[in-house]
């Protein structure tokens, strides 16, 4: 039972289950088949937006340009149907990741209003809209097919493939990892293209959703990009991260939102309630270090 509790993504869980049950007892249309269908949305793209911040949080470094670049890649999806890559600059510079990707949220969001010059598009094509708006099979939406590929990718990747394990190494003492033979400057553009990429499809899936091109896509995703990985056990610092909690993670946020739309709750308070559920979160994940630390200290006297 100790080894059960001591997986990231228990505790995240628990919470979900409690919040499910507690939330269907006070209002039972919560389990309805369209608040399901509305809440799987919700959650799929939101899984694949803290996927690409997951990413970063990885090798100790945060992507502030994430909502800028999937807006971007929005409205580039619904005005010519074509995708681009992200430019390597972080590695190659030297330059502090929250500087780089600050500014690159100014300059994604300035190429994002002088492309719509600040209106949205509508020119989104039916099959995609229905994608974004059907279901499979009951209450189980499409959206939720990219989530699953992109969740299983990123569980790969970490689990499986060197890029990952490079990646976490960075993450978790760069010293170390270059004395291991690793090549950081590779391994960091690495992560930060496949944040690009994750940030671009949830930007289309975002796209698919809302059926229209708004230039204000991915302004809110900042806050709940970081949220949902650290709820689910990810340390900020680098090196250790877990997919499974951050899927818990993103739940959470998703029933909390539905939660205040029920209840017809004031929408500010979402932000509080993500703001202690942040604090608490890296609190469990200091709590955490400490207890390891005494481990490994007994482990070696």
């Amino acid at each position: 039972m100790n080894r059960l509790f001591d997986n990231d993504w228990v505790g995240p869980a628990l919470v979900c289950l409690v919040a499910v049950v507690g939330i269907s007892i006070l209002q039972p249309s919560f389990l309805s088949p369209f608040n399901i269908l509305v809440l799987l949305s919700a959650i799929a793209v939101n899984m694949v937006i803290a996927l690409g911040q997951l990413v970063i949080i990885a090798i100790g470094q945060m992507n502030l340009a994430l909502g800028a670049f999937g807006g971007l890649v929005a409205i580039c999806f619904v005005a010519v149907m074509e995708l681009y890559g992200v430019p390597p600059v972080i590695a190659r510079t030297g330059i502090s990741a929250f500087i780089i990707t600050l500014a690159g949220l100014q300059i994604f969001k300035g190429i994002n209003l002088g492309i719509t010059e600040a209106q949205p598009f509508y020119g989104v094509p039916q099959s995609v809209k229905d994608f974004g708006n059907l279901a499979i099979f009951g209450p189980i939406p499409w959206l939720i097919v990219p989530m699953v590929i992109a969740s299983a990718g990123m569980w790969y990747l970490f689990n499986r493939m060197r890029i990952g394990r490079y990646i976490l190494a960075v993450g978790g003492n760069r010293t170390a990892a270059e004395l291991s033979g690793i090549n950081v400057t590779a391994t960091i553009i690495w992560a930060h293209a496949i944040s690009g990429l994750l940030a671009a499809i949830a930007g289309m899936m975002l796209v698919a959703r809302l059926q229209i091109g708004q230039p204000t896509i991915g302004d809110d995703w900042l806050i709940s990009s970081f949220a949902a990985p650290v709820i689910g056990g990810a340390v900020l610092a680098g090196g250790h991260v877990s997919v499974a909690g951050t899927f818990f993670g993103v739940v959470i946020i998703a029933i909390i939102t539905q939660a205040l739309v029920l209840f017809a709750i004031d929408p500010f308070v979402v932000q509080i309630v993500l703001g202690a559920l942040i604090l608490w979160a890296v609190g469990i994940n200091r709590y955490r270090e400490i207890r390891v630390a005494r481990h490994n200290e007994a482990s070696a006297a």
